[in-house]
């Protein structure tokens, strides 16, 4: 049972790989009219032939390329999609992953934080009023959903005095941290959407071999990865939660879940932290504000 009659708008981040470009497919064949997001552009134009070639008749696919790790990327491709449409049922939060190194991006954020929640955090507020659009007399309709990581679990906090991790920096560290910021943006984003009948929910995908995000891990997380061998599952497969947290009716009736293969998950103490996730969206915001975008 999907939420409401075609057509139906996603908007995908991370869509020109992995899980990202598996979900866009299915919601392009269901009949969705699917924009994409994507870092590469050579992986953008393939992927967006791929997905026109599975979506159903007549639906439009496109892939716009965006560095989400840069504000003024984000902010860009934000107006980017407003320019392409007038409303958003679903923004499914993909785009993200583990660095080599340490990489200080043009603004002065850290890599890893940037491309997985600032980035993120800006283009889903400048894209609420077109999911307020589509959820105005359908509570529950428009969905905000962010792809997060039990990786979460091994960060015990954020260090509000080096929120970005930089000092004592790990590749790891910098991973988990970030994953953290997912699961509590999604729950200060669920309080501030509530009245405006738009649900926030997180995801795990479990362990993911087959994407970009292994290619892009340095030599030690690559080899910890490839450990998980047996306990890894396709993007096809990890894609699964994301189309059913973008269209099933029971997603709908709550809001700041945490979800694995479509059922309830719990997250750490630090996840459920209220305090650290309002705190969070006010350092997010400063930050986004110094980058003047």
């Amino acid at each position: 049972m999907t939420i409401q009659q075609w057509p139906h708008v996603a908007v995908v981040t991370g869509a020109s790989s992995g899980i990202g470009k598996a979900t866009a497919k299915v919601l392009a064949a269901k009949g969705w009219r699917v924009i994409g997001l994507g870092r590469d552009a050579a992986r953008c134009a393939a992927a967006a032939a791929e997905l026109r070639a599975a979506a159903a008749p007549g639906v439009q696919v496109e892939i716009i390329r965006a560095d989400l790790s840069l504000l003024v990327d984000a902010a860009r491709a934000a107006r980017e999609v407003m320019a392409r449409t007038e409303r958003i049922d679903v923004l499914i939060n993909n785009a993200g992953g583990v660095a080599r190194e340490m990489v200080i991006t043009a603004e002065g954020n850290e890599g890893t934080f940037a491309s997985n929640h600032l980035g993120p955090f800006l283009l889903t507020q400048r894209l609420l009023p077109l999911l307020r659009t589509a959820a105005a007399g359908c509570p529950g309709a428009a969905r905000i959903i962010a792809v997060s990581s039990s990786g979460h679990q091994n960060c015990p906090g954020i260090d509000w005095s080096d929120i970005q991790r930089t000092r004592n920096f790990t590749t790891g560290g910098a991973y988990t941290n970030a994953k953290l910021a997912n699961i509590l943006f999604t729950c200060a984003l669920a309080t501030r959407v509530a009245g405006d009948g738009i649900v926030a929910h997180a995801m795990e995908p479990g362990v993911v071999l087959d994407s970009n995000f292994v290619n892009r891990a340095d030599t030690s997380m690559q080899r910890y990865m490839a450990t998980l061998k047996d306990v890894a599952v396709s993007p096809q497969q990890a894609a699964e939660t994301l189309v059913w947290l973008a269209t099933a009716a029971e997603p709908g009736r709550s809001s700041g879940g945490y979800y694995h293969q479509c059922q309830p998950m719990p997250t750490s103490a630090a996840a459920q932290d209220e305090m650290a996730a309002e705190r969070l969206w006010i350092e997010s915001e400063a930050l986004v504000a110094r980058a003047g975008v």
